[in-house]
Parts: structure tokens; sequence; C-alpha cells
């Protein structure tokens, strides 16, 4: 395997092998460039490429634990611009390898794993290797987890060598895998070139530009690959947030329509319960008809809450919770007073873009991040919240006006969105932020770590949670990953148990009919919370060694399924079985010290969980 550079400027020549229209690479701007200079560090390293024309691409490669990190540096030493319409983030050759793993992703189903061959792709060399083969993905838009994660892993099962690598981008993004010549492959990836994500970006004489990184990491299965990979993701946790608190939100208890009353009942139900936080989600400001048209009108709906925001995060606080809010900061709904506020909204061809109804700031806008810096922070610092739920529940597409091309608008409009997060944890240092788009369609590196947590899915009733959330452990921390916990009032003992034992693949978050559940209903929670407390540092420090399935079907779960997480000489077991399953096989938890144990899976949709201690 061997690292090297990918670019292609507009106006140059396209490679042939029948590759125009699927691919950039190997056109006639990288044949002119050629090695200058490779400097080798202890932990760094960099090779420099340069063409006859003045200009440098800086391909530079960092270790970081036990993965590395991998960036391209264009820098236009010419006297003229030049235009960029591809520029890869990383490039790597002579991978030998007959699987490939990618991680699909749709709403309430993120993260399956899909595993082809390359005889599936059609990835074989032609029969005298003459055409080149493609296989090019990705996502174009502002969710960046909407079809798949960014995110692959190339297998050699003669040896059991795998490589993955994992792109940290929250716009467009693509990784192509190709051969030619050789059954050898080239993976590239990066920014969505013009092709793909419609981006071009123009660089001036004297001027530069910086490729987000990649990470890469090998190993001899896809636990180790995938742990090594989440481990390069440093998140900047809240330090209120740094014991793996349990959380409330009352989302699926008012479903959009809480009030003071509401909020008043719901504190008063959970004092003394061990919950850290209560979120009061959508629905608190501007019309009461449809919280989800009235976003960007964040003044506070007096029916509701009369004597205001405040009044509600005293409440909380008074029952020992810290107070959390829900806002859909970048995006603005027709029963808001701004939506013909177009000066200050994204456009596409200069019309404003419109998405399901609705439209978006320009994140780049002065007047714009003023107006959120009041509308937003203002209203957790007067009403004292310490928790903020960001939601993002419409996608750009291909981009908007504003750059070199319209990819590049979107480029440049999310990078301000996420200096906005920046600016809301300058202003509220101990804030905690969760990371939220219609669930999971932002679960990528770089919004990871402006947040201390993030919702899993949007899945919270489903019986294919305890799949989604242990598909999380390959892309994200497990302790950044919350997962609901729905309790209905009509809920039997193993259902209960069955949501609860979910949970202990992430964060626990709870929400529902707590009005009505019974004492022996809370007592079968309480003791759910209690097991997700003594097993979170296994779940916050542990490395997930096995997740073993049997089924395919997510809207219909078969079988079942058994997670083992390890830390130090402690182990945490999760079992879930769904239709037509089995009773468990309990040999890996043969010799096993049982320390803490929690349900009974007898039969269908049931689980059970266990602390052991290793030998």
């Amino acid at each position: 395997m061997e690292l090297y550079a990918e670019i292609k400027l507009m106006g140059d020549g396209y490679a042939g092998g029948f590759t125009s229209g699927m691919s950039m690479s190997r056109s006639e701007t990288i044949e002119g460039f050629s090695i200058s200079e490779s400097i080798e560090g202890e932990t760094e390293s960099v090779k420099i490429y340069k063409n006859n024309t003045g200009l440098i691409l800086k391909v530079h490669r960092e270790l970081d634990g036990e993965a590395e990190k991998v960036w391209s540096e264009f820098v236009n030493g010419s006297n003229q611009e030049v235009t960029i319409e591809m520029i890869a983030s990383f490039a790597l050759k002579n991978i030998e390898a007959d699987k490939i793993h990618r991680l699909q992703s749709f709403w309430s189903a993120e993260g399956k794993l899909r595993t082809e061959t390359i005889e599936d792709l059609h990835l074989e060399k032609s029969w005298n290797g003459c055409a080149s083969r493609i296989e090019k993905f990705g996502n174009v838009g502002s969710m960046p987890v909407r079809k798949y994660f960014p995110f692959v892993a190339l297998e050699d099962s003669k040896t059991g060598h795998i490589v993955g690598i994992q792109l940290g981008m929250a716009s467009s993004w693509q990784i192509e895998i190709s051969c030619k010549e050789s059954q050898k492959f080239e993976v590239t990836g990066g920014i969505a070139d013009r092709d793909f994500g419609h981006w071009y970006k123009k660089i001036p004489s004297g001027e530069s530009f910086v490729t987000p990184a990649a990470v890469i990491a090998e190993g001899n299965s896809m636990y180790e690959v995938c742990d090594k990979l989440v481990k390069v993701q440093h998140p900047e946790i809240s330090p209120v947030d740094d014991h793996m608190g349990i959380m409330f939100n009352e989302y699926c208890t008012s479903w959009g329509n809480p009030d003071i009353e509401s909020i008043r009942q719901i504190s008063d139900v959970l004092e003394e319960k061990g919950i850290q936080y209560l979120v009061i989600d959508s629905g608190w400001y501007g019309m009461p008809q449809d919280w989800a048209q009235s976003v960007g009108n964040w003044k506070v709906n007096k029916d509701r809450f009369p004597g205001g925001m405040k009044q509600a995060a005293d409440i909380i606080r008074s029952k020992g919770m810290v107070p959390g809010l829900w806002f859909e900061i970048e995006v603005v709904g027709p029963h808001s007073p701004y939506f013909n506020e177009t000066e200050h909204l994204l456009k596409k061809d200069g019309m404003p873009l419109t998405v399901s109804g609705r439209r978006f700031w320009d994140m780049e806008d002065p007047w714009v991040i003023e107006h959120l810096t009041k509308e937003v922070i203002g209203t957790l610092k007067e009403g004292g919240f310490g928790y903020l739920k960001v939601d993002y529940n419409d996608t750009i597409g291909m981009g908007c006006d504003g750059g070199d091309s319209l990819g590049d608008g979107l480029y440049k409009k999310i990078a301000a969105t996420q200096s906005f997060f920046r600016k809301i944890k300058e202003e509220i240092p101990e804030i905690v932020i969760e990371n939220c788009s219609s669930g999971g369609h932002r679960l990528v590196s770089s919004m990871m770590e402006l947040a201390s947590q993030a919702s899993f899915s949007d899945a919270h009733e489903t019986t294919a949670i305890p799949l989604i959330a242990a598909n999380m452990h390959r892309v994200i921390r497990p302790e950044q990953s919350q997962i609901w916990a729905v309790l209905r009032a009509g809920d039997s003992r193993e259902r209960i148990i069955y949501s609860l034992a979910a949970t202990f693949l992430g964060r626990m978050c709870l929400s529902g009919d707590i009005h009505d559940l019974s004492e022996e209903q809370w007592k079968l929670v309480s003791e759910g919370m209690e097991f997700y407390k003594k097993a979170a540092d296994i779940i916050k420090n542990g490395c997930t060694i096995l997740q073993e399935y049997t089924t395919n079907s997510y809207n219909n779960p078969q079988g079942s399924q058994l997670v083992l997480r390890e830390w130090k000489n402690m182990g945490l077991a999760v079992f879930h079985r769904f239709d037509n399953s089995e009773d468990m096989d309990l040999t890996r938890l043969e010799n096993k010290n049982i320390l803490e144990h929690f349900g009974n899976a007898e039969k269908n949709f049931t689980a059970e969980a266990w602390i052991y201690e290793k030998e």
C-alpha cells in the first residue's frame, strides 16, 4: 500500500480507459507532477510534488494513535489563477483485496454493513487490462450520512488484512475504488468533485487550498480497524458530560407540544430518579400549529410558556437536573417572520433555496450570526440552559450560491455552520451540545468533535434499535451515541427490558409515558439504569470485539444479536432476540466471572445483558 497524490485542474485532459464522467483520476494534471521532495519525521511526513509551471501539491501524513491522518495541500506558485476540479484528501495504491465493506445509512436504518466481493462490483480487471474498473460512491448535500457513511474497508480474505478509511466531511464527499492494469486497487476520496458534487475551486496566484483530512487504519478484523478509526476522533466533550449521565427527552412524551405544566409534571416524576438532563424538545416557540414550519421564530410561545423559558429551566434545575432546549438553528420555516428575508438566506441560481417549504440561513452572513447569537445563545444564557439539542431536518442538496461553484458554496456554508457551533461553546463553555439531523444524518467526525453527544437515529420505537446502536460502534464513540428507550404504559416487562438493554450500547436516553408507568415498571427501569451506570466505564473506554447478528431486515429483524465490548479485565455482553430467534449460545461467556446481570432473553423480542470479569 502506497500513499500518493491526485488532482485535476480545469482545462487539462482527462484519462482514457472510458473513465471520463466516472473518474477524474489519472488526468493530464497529475501526469505533469513529479515528486520533488519527501520529508520524513517520527510521527509526520510530507511528499512534495511539483510541475513545471510552479504548482505544488503536498501530501501530509500524521500518526494519531494506531491510525494516521492524511490530507493534501495545493499551492499555486504559478503566475496565473487555476481552478481545481478534483483534489483527493487521500489516494492509496497497490492494495490487495477481494472484499469491499461499506456502511449504508438510511433514515432509521443507519450503519448497515454491506459487504461485496470484487466480482459483485465488477472490479475484476478487464481481460487485457485496457479498461479501468471503477466503483464510485458518496453523498451530495448537507446531510453527509444519507445513503452511506464516508467509510470504506478493503479486505484481503487470504491474509485477513484490512485497510479502513474514514472521511470526516460534513458536506458532499466521495470515495472511489479502481483498478486497471493489475488486480491491485487504487482508492481515493475527499470533497465530491465537479462530476459528482458540482464542486470546483479557483485558486489565485500565490494562494493555497487544504483538503479536509481522511483517517486510515490497518488491522486483521473490522473490529480492530474500526476501533482505531473511531479513537482518532477527539470530541470536545463538556466537563459537565464526562461521566455518561442519563438524559430524558420529552419529545415522545409531548410529541412536539410541551408546555409549562407538562415540564413541571415531568420534573416532579423524574426527581431523584438519577436523571442528569431533562431536554425540552421542539414546539416551545413560534406558532403552535406546526413546530416544523415555525422554526426560525425563536420567540417563546406565551400560550405554552407564559413565564418564559427561564421559568421552565428553573423548575428542572430545582429538581436536580440540567435543563436542555431544542433548536434547529440553520433553518427558517414559512411561519417564521424571516422566511422572506431573502438577503440573509441561501440562494441557488440567485433564487431562495427552498426545501420542503423551508429555507436556510446564510451562515456566512454577519447579520445572521448576530441574529442567531441573540436568539439562540441569548435564550440559552438567559434561561440558564446547560444542554442544547441542535437538529437539522433538511438537506441543501447539490449546493448553493456563495462560492466558485455550487459545491464550493455548500462547502463554505457548512464550514460556517461549524464555526457557529464553536461560537456557542466559546460563549457557554460548559454547554452540552447534541448533534442531531433527523437522527443520524450528520454522524461524521467533524461534527462529532464539536458535540458531546449525538442522536444515533430517529428509530426511537422500532425493534431495529439494537442493530443500529451496535452499528454505531464502527463510526462514532459509543460514549457519544445517544440511544432512546421510549417507555410506554402498555409495555410488557419484556419490552421494557428490550428497550433498556439497547441503551447499554451507548448513552442512555429515556422518553415516553412516564406519568402512567406502574411501580413495577419503574422498578424495572431503575434496575436498568443501575446496570447502565455500572457498565458506563466499559461503554466509554472499551473496544467492541464482537457484533454477531443473523438478520438482514431492519423492518422485520430475524434471529438475534450479540455484542461484546471489553475494557481492561472487564466486559459487557448485550444479547437481543428478534423474530424466529433461538436460545443464545452462551459459550462466549464460559469461564467468565459474571458480576452483574439484567434481563431474561427467553423468547422473541427479549434481551439480556451481563457485566463480566475476564480470567
